[in-house]
């Protein structure tokens, strides 16, 4: 993207400032979970909070935020510790937020089906529009997502590898000098937050079936195969790099 002509021409003479990634959870209404339970709640994008069409979502964080607030501060008042912010969750069923959500619900299911140029865009336009004249109703009801994430990772097999061209450091860069710019810092003897459940996965499943992709999509190296040249790979987990994405 950075390469092509035109976009080129607006970067050239400028430098790295800052480097960092943010995994956007896209679900949207259809895909908000149970908010609460004993002891926390779900508040921002990790609720999917995310209104998806515009791409924007600090105003939900911050107002689910105070939702969770006003019910924890309610509950320290009367005594409770450990349970449920039932509070929080009846308030979000009353919020703007909900409104919000339910409005755009059917955006990202439209573009899915229908792709994201003319069929797609101009179909989510309509359903928008309608939504907006008569809140909260769409002619398509309220599409489900057609599959997960998971469901839709193709087996390596069946793509041809990218080539990458070389960080050329000046418009490219590569993920490790990246990563001084994160203003991210971790002790380096601390313990390690990201810990598989079953270590055994990314070698003898995901490195077969689909070249582990986590080597891949995570934006700072924190997941590397190393040894597969010798014949003995292993998957090593730099937690150190870590930016703090949530895609994995």
């Amino acid at each position: 993207f950075k390469t092509h002509p035109e976009i080129a021409a607006l970067l050239e003479g400028g430098k790295r400032i800052a480097y960092g990634a943010r995994a956007i959870t896209e679900g949207g209404y259809q895909s908000v979970p149970k908010l609460v339970f004993p002891g926390g709640a779900l508040i921002g994008c990790a609720a999917g909070f995310v209104n998806v069409p515009r791409i924007k979502g600090n105003h939900n964080a911050m107002l689910t935020g105070v939702m969770a607030a006003d019910a924890a501060f309610d509950a320290i008042a009367d005594g409770r510790e450990g349970d449920e912010l039932a509070a929080y969750a009846s308030a979000y069923d009353r919020s703007p937020v909900k409104r919000e959500l339910k409005k755009a619900r059917n955006a990202k299911p439209l573009w899915s089906r229908y792709g994201t140029l003319l069929g797609g865009i101009a179909l989510s336009a309509v359903d928008l529009w309608t939504n907006t004249i008569i809140p909260g109703f769409s002619v398509f009801g309220t599409l489900k997502h057609g599959k997960t994430d998971a469901a839709a990772t193709g087996e390596a097999a069946a793509f041809k590898p990218i080539d990458y061209p070389r960080a050329d450091g000046i418009l490219t860069f590569d993920r490790l000098t990246n990563l001084s710019f994160s203003a991210v810092n971790h002790e380096e003897n601390q313990p390690a937050h990201l810990v598989l459940k079953d270590p055994s996965i990314p070698i003898a499943f995901n490195l077969p079936r689909y070249a582990e992709p986590a080597q891949r999509y995570c934006p700072a190296g924190v997941y590397e195969i190393v040894g597969a040249d010798a014949g003995s790979p292993r998957f090593q987990i730099n937690a150190q790099n870590c930016v703090h994405c949530k895609t994995c």
